[in-house]
């Protein structure tokens, strides 16, 4: 259980890092990356880093997959519990961000979380188009 949760706190942790990435995603164009980027020292080609970050992605959803299928099995008291912390904790490193950045830069990271917050309010309303047009069909 605990492992676990752990584990789903640093995957819930990952969208925070990501929005810190610069626009347009990581560059892996330049020359390659020294130290602890993950594949730095291999000298990748540009179709092997593309190959290697699409088997990450992989990785990464399946992953998620699995802790959901793990997850789902948990009391629903306990499944709230887990989120309420998860996103205390995301907001919390939010507003740390937050206050690493210059006033122009918070103005953008400002922006950027409202994006983030319209397209998780889209993909809510979808998900529940989606539980309602499964319903319908049975």
């Amino acid at each position: 259980m605990r492992k676990t949760l752990i584990a789903l706190m640093f995957a819930a942790a990952l969208p925070t890092v990501a929005m810190a990435m610069p626009e347009g995603g990581p560059r892996h164009d330049g020359p390659p990356h020294r130290g602890g980027a993950p594949f730095a020292q291999l000298d990748l080609t540009r179709e092997q880093r593309h190959q290697v970050d699409q088997l990450m992605r992989d990785q990464m959803h399946e992953g998620r997959e699995i802790q959901k299928r793990y997850l789902d099995k948990l009391p629903a008291a306990e499944q709230k519990a887990m989120q309420d912390e998860i996103k205390a904790n995301h907001e919390k490193t939010d507003k740390e961000i937050r206050g690493l950045l210059k006033p122009e830069q918070q103005k953008r990271f400002d922006e950027m979380q409202k994006e983030r917050a319209a397209r998780a309010a889209e993909w809510q309303e979808f998900q529940a188009w989606k539980a309602e047009k499964a319903k319908k069909a049975q």
